[in-house]
């Protein structure tokens, strides 16, 4: 049996507050509690969240990074392959440049080489020219010395003889002289002899008889004339003195007379053999002089001749020295218009090779179509010297033949556009056409009702005249080319 249910106590009203107090602060608490519990799991949720959202962030990071280096590995390796074709390009011009550049300086040596030649066969002239020269002052100076030196010894031989006859003259005189010197002493020593006995004879006896004369005389005389000696010596002292000084510059005198006379002698005879020399050099100078006057004249009809050939020389200089100025100035003139126009073909050169594809820049000039063996030909006829004019004249312009490979390439390029602008021209035409009819046929009206209607068929035909045969749009022929379109604005912005 189940049990029987307690039967309530009412409670009172103090009670019943109360435990609606304690049921309100039970819920409260309850509530603060899952408060709490719900901002503790939003909060450790959200720092988990984050923690996942950090960690997937660093995973897609990784994973981007790792992607974009992929793709940058594959940019770089696209520009590592074009620049590498680009630097080959480059290095391929700078060898054509190095290879011109080669060639000029073989050009300029080869003409550094004939100048050099032509140069030293002058200066081997000129050479020539002073050795002869030298060779015919060279004679003439051994002639005038043969000239000098036969004057010279014909005069020594003059002077020698006229010296030898000098001595020979003086030694007849000095001869004649001791003869007659020799006579007069004997004949003197024999008068001088004879008188002196006769003197000495005669002396002998006056000297007897005048000693004894003269012994007293002589002794008065003596005190007399010692007296006179004592006062003529006590007078003339002065005198003597004088007389010695002017005796030894007699002496003196004399001695320089007979050295003046001497020198004077001299100087006689080497005035006549001076006037002698002077008298031949006044006969040579005036031959010398003679000389000189018809040389003269010679050179100065030289020098007219000369003066003549330089004034000629210098009109023709000026004239053209005025020339070359004129052919300067075109010269110039048509080098600036050429630098202009070759700044402009840099200028569109440049602009073109903005507008040019990727593919262009990598390999800007064309496959060539030629075989094996027409490659082997082409390259053996180029190695082979040319013979006519016009295939000489084209080897200045090898160094062009990149540039006509593009411009042939452009060429061909343009060439075809414009069959292709054609084509397409005349299909736009007959499309036109066309569509002027099928326009036409659905229209109703007197002017089209009075045409042929391309839309009514009689008898299973249309009245539409037959258009010519026409080729498949599929057909290679007329197969339109595929274009890489580039916005205007882009390339706008390139340019600028």
């Amino acid at each position: 049996m189940p049990k029987k249910a307690r039967k309530r106590v009412p409670l009172t009203e103090e009670e019943r507050l109360l435990m609606m107090q304690q049921k309100q602060l039970a819920e409260e608490e309850l509530n603060k509690k899952k408060e709490d519990m719900l901002a503790q799991f939003l909060k450790d949720k959200l720092a988990k969240e984050e923690h996942n959202s950090i960690l997937n962030m660093n995973k897609i990071t990784l994973q981007w990074r790792t992607v974009l280096r992929e793709v940058k590995a594959r940019e770089l390796r696209k520009d590592i392959e074009i620049l590498s074709q680009t630097f080959e390009r480059v290095v391929d011009c700078k060898d054509s440049v190095i290879k011109s550049l080669a060639k000029d300086l073989a050009e300029a040596e080869a003409q550094y080489a004939h100048a050099l030649r032509s140069h030293l066969h002058s200066i081997d002239q000129l050479l020539q020219l002073q050795h002869c020269r030298l060779g015919y002052l060279e004679e003439d100076y051994h002639t005038e010395l043969e000239a000098l030196q036969k004057e010279f010894d014909t005069e020594r031989k003059k002077i020698i003889e006229y010296h030898e006859q000098e001595i020979r003259y003086l030694q007849d005189v000095l001869l004649a002289m001791e003869q007659n010197f020799g006579e007069s002493e004997y004949e003197a020593k024999l008068d001088f002899q004879s008188t002196r006995d006769d003197v000495k004879n005669k002396n002998l006896e006056e000297k007897h008889y005048l000693r004894m004369q003269l012994e007293g005389k002589v002794e008065e005389l003596w005190k007399r004339f010692q007296l006179a000696l004592r006062n003529y010596t006590e007078a003339t002292e002065d005198r003597k003195i004088a007389f010695e000084a002017l005796k030894l510059k007699d002496e003196k005198s004399t001695k320089e007379i007979e050295m003046q006379m001497k020198k004077l002698q001299k100087m006689q005879d080497l005035i006549l053999s001076l006037k002698n020399k002077i008298a031949a050099h006044a006969r040579d100078c005036e031959e010398q002089n003679r000389r000189i006057r018809d040389e003269k004249e010679v050179v100065l009809k030289q020098l007219q001749k000369l003066k003549s050939e330089m004034n000629r020389a210098r009109a023709k200089a000026r004239s053209n020295l005025a020339k070359l100025t004129m052919e300067s100035c075109a010269t110039l003139k048509l080098l600036q218009r050429v630098v202009e126009k070759a700044e402009l073909i840099l200028r569109l050169a440049e602009m073109c090779r903005k507008l040019e594809s990727e593919e262009e820049k990598v390999l800007p000039f064309y496959v060539c179509s030629l075989g094996w063996e027409e490659q082997k030909t082409v390259d053996k006829v180029a190695l082979e010297k040319p013979v006519e004019p016009l295939a000489q004249m084209m080897d200045d312009y090898v160094g062009l033949e990149r540039f006509w490979q593009r411009y042939n390439k452009v060429r061909l390029e343009q060439l075809s556009l414009e069959r292709t602008k054609a084509a397409l021209a005349q299909d736009n035409q007959k499309l036109r056409h066309l569509l002027k009819q099928y326009l036409d046929g659905i229209s109703v009206n007197d002017e089209v009702l009075s045409q042929v209607n391309p839309l009514m068929i009689v008898n299973q035909h249309t009245v539409v005249p037959a258009l010519p045969h026409t080729v498949p749009v599929s057909d290679a022929r007329v197969k339109r080319p595929i274009y890489n379109i580039v916005e205007a604005a882009h390339e706008v912005k390139r340019i600028l």
